[in-house]
């Protein structure tokens, strides 16, 4: 699943990175997103697009292109 498609207060893991997107795969990195990595959503703007996940004790917000290129596994709350 993508990140896109997750719902405020959902809980995930990073699992991995789309194929084709090394550019937004290489920011994703640089921004902490390692697989592995745990993150909850915090919200949506209200068009949907940016989302802000809480991830390594701070606020990041990404765009919807970013959000699609990211692989995530859904934790339980």
């Amino acid at each position: 699943m993508t990140l896109r498609d997750m719902a405020v207060g959902d809980k995930g893991i990073v699992s991995g990175f789309q194929t084709g997107n090394k550019g937004y795969r290489k920011k994703l990195l640089a921004m902490g997103l390692t697989p592995g990595t745990a993150f909850s959503i915090t919200r949506y703007a209200p068009m949907g697009d940016p989302v802000e996940i809480s991830v390594r004790g701070f606020a990041l917000s990404m765009r919807k292109d970013e959000a699609a290129a990211l692989l995530v596994e859904k934790v339980e709350k």
